[in-house]
């Protein structure tokens, strides 16, 4: 294996707030897919099946290598 296929849900409810769901990590696309459809059909994602997304992280890489900040406090 040199892929994992992370599903999320994510979508901004009506006061503007990001509402983001980890569903889970597979370790093919078409298992993802396979759960992307099956999810679609649960009441907590039902009002917007269009707002799943599928990435894929190569393992032993960095997946993130710009853009990062700092928070001042």
């Amino acid at each position: 294996m040199k892929s994992i296929f992370e599903l999320t849900h994510f979508y901004k409810d009506e006061d503007g707030d990001d509402i983001a769901t980890d569903i889970a990590v597979y370790s093919t696309r078409e298992k993802a897919e396979q759960a992307l459809e099956k999810f679609k059909k649960h009441p907590k994602f039902i009002d917007h099946p269009d707002d799943f997304n599928i990435d894929e992280y190569r393992l032993d890489e960095d997946n993130w290598t710009e853009g990062f900040f700092t928070y001042e406090w």
